[in-house]
């Protein structure tokens, strides 16, 4: 696939390199300088502008599949995306910093055809995408990840395992999961397996579990949530762009919220376009203010503002106060698994989800690839079965590498197999794989959507 890059900033670097070894890649910026960070990965670079039409043909935009803007500026942006839909039928994705832009797209993607050429495919706010990660970790206590699949009748949620948890230390076969729960995978430290019913569930644990919405419902309310872990409160540390959000979006539930934040002028406008939430003019960083207002006794304490040293800082003293659960902004994806080993809960990067959208929804989608967990390490792929595939149980499959077919769609059903269940013939498979055996099982079953 060859794809065209708009800005060489950090979401670009992010990009570049997760893609530059399957993909063609080309990377356009004004500045050669930032144009050289790339000389150690194997891709093309252009000095220019990519909203000029001379620049866009010398990247011979006609045979792109991909075009990403993402550049400083929302409306070089939108720009770019615009020239490119004219010149070819590469897929347009284009990141805006403001809400005003997403919003203006909006309203102009709902009103033109499909095919015009005015239609930008794609728009990324990589801050909408942080609020809504963090508010779906929320509204499922205690989970660390929480995806939807199949219209909603299929599911994915991530726990961690902690000291009082009835699964520590004890074997997956022994645990007693209802049978349409399947645990696909296990984090541990760094490392992501697939695991067999001889492997134990260890403290600090990242387990995944697949499954329909009301088996996982089950699954959650037998091990992981009780009266204690149900979310009643919830304190949210810094009131930008993500805290704003959340805080909106936290008022459409029972979810009681308060908001700290350092910037007076801020409070004025949060206090004027938030009805329910408690908006309180501090330092967050301010041990003695979280002890006057009660953060220990928080049941979730939420760091978003714009800087990780603040955040982790907010973060750890909350923990320290005894704050049940914190969940943490991170900028540098370098540092989230460092964040988690050092007290975080959960730790939440708008980049990450950026990157993650741009994998789900463009990148992997055309080799059926659903969603990514475990910052890239396991996949959850869609296989459709090929048409000569002769019937086999599902323990009788010879698989090329360890996987887990979680769900498969028959017709309009859904089904969770069990060993003696058949696998069939154009039968559409929800499997949980390591990133790197994607495409042994791809291969084994035939052909992917296309």
């Amino acid at each position: 696939m060859k794809i065209v890059i708009y800005g060489a900033g950090d979401i670009t670097s992010i990009i570049a390199a997760e893609f530059f070894e399957d993909h063609d890649i080309i990377v356009i910026d004004p500045d050669p300088v930032k144009l050289s960070q790339f000389a150690h990965l194997d891709l093309s670079t252009i000095a220019g502008d990519a909203s000029n039409i001379n620049i866009l043909n010398q990247a011979d935009i006609k045979s792109a599949d991909v075009f990403i803007a993402a550049s400083d500026l929302d409306e070089a942006n939108i720009v770019a995306c615009l020239m490119t839909r004219y010149l070819s039928c590469a897929q347009t994705v284009c990141f805006v910093s403001r809400k005003e832009c997403q919003n203006s797209l909006k309203i102009i993607r709902e009103n033109v055809q499909k095919d015009d050429d005015i239609n930008i495919n794609f728009v990324v706010w990589p801050e909408e995408l942080l609020t809504r990660e963090i508010f779906s970790i929320l509204t499922v206590p205690d989970a660390v990840d929480v995806e939807s699949f199949n219209q909603g009748r299929a599911k994915l949620l991530e726990y961690r395992i902690k000291e009082n948890s009835p699964l520590l230390n004890k074997k997956l076969k022994d645990a007693g999961f209802d049978g349409e729960t399947l645990v696909v995978g296990i984090a541990r430290g760094e490392e992501l397996f697939i695991p067999i019913g001889e492997d134990e569930f260890k403290l600090n644990d990242k387990c995944i579990f697949m499954g329909t919405p009301e088996s996982l419902d089950l699954t959650s309310i037998k091990f992981f949530v009780d009266e204690k872990t149900a979310i009643k409160n919830a304190a949210i540390i810094g009131g930008g762009t993500v805290g704003f959000e959340l805080a909106k979006s936290l008022e459409k539930t029972k979810i009681k919220a308060k908001l700290i934040e350092k910037n007076y002028q801020r409070c004025e406008f949060l206090s004027e376009n938030l009805n329910k939430t408690l908006i309180l003019n501090a330092d967050g960083t301010n041990s003695e203010f979280l002890v006057q207002e009660g953060i220990g006794q928080m049941d979730v304490v939420i760091a978003v503002t714009d800087s990780d040293e603040k955040n982790l800082l907010c973060s750890l003293l909350a923990k320290q106060l005894g704050a049940k659960r914190v969940i943490t902004r991170v900028e540098q994806l370098a540092t989230v698994s460092l964040f988690e080993n050092v007290g975080v809960d959960v730790a939440v990067s708008p980049k990450q989800a950026a990157l993650n959208e741009i994998k789900d929804q463009i990148i992997d989608s055309k080799m059926g690839i659903l969603a990514t967990v475990e910052r890239g390490l396991g996949k959850v792929q869609e296989i459709k079965v090929r048409s000569d595939f002769k019937d086999t149980p599902l323990m009788e499959l010879k698989l090329p590498c360890r996987a887990v077919i979680a769900i498969i769609q028959r017709g309009s059903r859904i089904l969770i197999p069990k060993g003696k269940t058949l696998i069939r013939a154009n039968d559409t498979l929800l499997t949980f794989v390591m990133a790197g055996d994607a495409e042994k099982i791809r291969n084994f079953f035939g052909s992917n959507k296309d």
